[in-house]
């Protein structure tokens, strides 16, 4: 496939207005996540209670992914994405200035979870504007955008550790506003959009079985991905710490660390989409899925080395990424007309998958075991069985859409 054709295919100005609102979006939204070894100092959290507030935020975009799906449809992208970034400035006022309890900290998160909703707008801002054949690339570059996550986890801890973990709230301002205005001059909504429709008819996708099932699979690769990424500065620290190792690594180090496995997770998102687009979407991802599943097994080996566990969890976070562009690769030809709604849904998925991976299985199987061995074993048995899930789900599709003619690889 050469660049100039996809170039012009779409609008790649939009493509891009897209995908710098999901990196700063992205960014913002992890911002929890990757200050939690400070904010957890102030507060003397437990195990438990430090998954809570790295998940709640992700919480939070599961829950407005939705409403800004519907207005994406009805609106516009344009206006929503203008909305949503306009909103997520007052979170960011209140962990600025405020947050002086957990409560307080709590609600800044889960407020951030607007900036976490951007997924909903960005991608279906995108898609609209490429033909069937480039929808996983464009999807792909669109959502690499969560590489705003390596942003937050490798400037987070150095601007926390030299200003306070309170002004890297209002330092983040700074990039918002200045995409805001970008968006603004140069973002165009697709004039292929489909008209709006009645509330009935879009949670009329509800009733398709196929909105459960992409719901399912994607929960397991975008709530692997920003559920690990909001947590492994925990379990960085909890293993390989100079609290707990004698020369172990640092706050800051371990910041580094985790931008590596994000780097990982994002830049391979839009490979992931193209490999799709070329070998088909389900194919990739029975292969995806069967390698998170050996990695979470592997970490679970709790090597010595954290290089070696640097490995094991970059390969995993590639996987998740790829997973992700490879699954809305698959949607928008399912739901070409309900993109925006069902990008919302699905997203809220993925959301939920990552608030459930730290609230409910890392955070109380390690205060309950003093390991995170167990969590892992059980994240490899519920990865596992997706994939065997997937393999039969996806025999079906093939069956029904065996008379698609577009030549597109499912």
């Amino acid at each position: 496939m050469e660049v100039k054709s996809f170039r012009k295919a779409g609008h790649f100005p939009s493509l891009l207005s897209a995908f710098l609102y999901f990196d700063v979006s992205f960014m913002i939204w992890v911002l929890c996540g990757s200050l939690s070894l400070y904010i957890t100092k102030d507060f003397g959290l437990t195990d438990t209670q430090k998954a809570t507030m790295v998940a709640i935020p992700i919480l939070g975009g599961s829950i407005f992914r939705i409403p800004l799906g519907i207005l994406a449809d009805r609106i516009g992208s344009k206006k929503t994405g203008l909305l949503g970034m306009g909103l997520t400035i007052l979170p960011l006022v209140f962990g600025w200035l405020g947050g002086t309890n957990i409560l307080q900290v709590q609600t800044i998160g889960f407020l951030l979870g607007i900036a976490g909703a951007s997924f909903a707008v960005s991608l279906s801002l995108a898609s609209r504007w490429y033909p069937p054949e480039y929808q996983g690339l464009a999807m792909g570059i669109a959502g690499a955008g969560n590489s705003g996550t390596a942003l937050a986890t490798f400037f987070g801890p150095q601007l926390a550790e030299a200003y306070g973990w309170h002004n890297v709230f209002g330092i983040a301002i700074i990039p918002l506003v200045l995409v805001i205005i970008f968006f603004a001059i140069v973002a165009k909504d697709a004039p292929n959009a489909p008209a709006p429709k009645t509330m009935k008819d879009y949670l009329s996708v509800f009733k398709s079985a196929d909105t459960w099932w992409f719901s399912m699979f994607y929960a397991i690769t975008f709530g692997g991905f920003v559920g690990f990424a909001s947590y492994f500065s925990i379990f960085f620290y909890d293993v390989y710490g100079d609290h707990i190792v004698p020369g172990g690594i640092t706050k800051i180090q371990v910041g580094y660390l985790v931008t590596i496995t994000v780097i990982a997770g994002s830049f391979f998102r839009p490979i992931g989409g193209w490999i799709a687009d070329r070998i088909g979407g389900m194919r990739f991802l029975t292969v995806l899925y069967s390698i998170i599943t050996l990695c979470a097994f592997a970490i679970a080996t709790m090597p010595s080395s954290f290089l070696i566990m640097l490995i094991y969890t970059s390969v995993m976070m590639a996987c998740l990424g790829m997973g992700n562009g490879s699954v809305f690769q698959i949607v928008p030809q399912r739901f070409s007309k309900e993109i925006g709604v069902v990008t919302g849904i699905v997203g809220a998925a993925g959301g939920l998958g990552g608030f459930l991976l730290p609230k409910y299985i890392l955070g109380p199987l390690k205060e309950s075991t003093g390991s995170h061995v167990t969590g892992f074993l059980v994240i490899g048995s519920i990865v596992l069985a997706t994939t065997l899930i997937f393999y039969v789900v996806t025999r079906s599709w093939r069956k029904s859409w065996a008379t698609n003619e577009s030549g597109i690889n499912y």
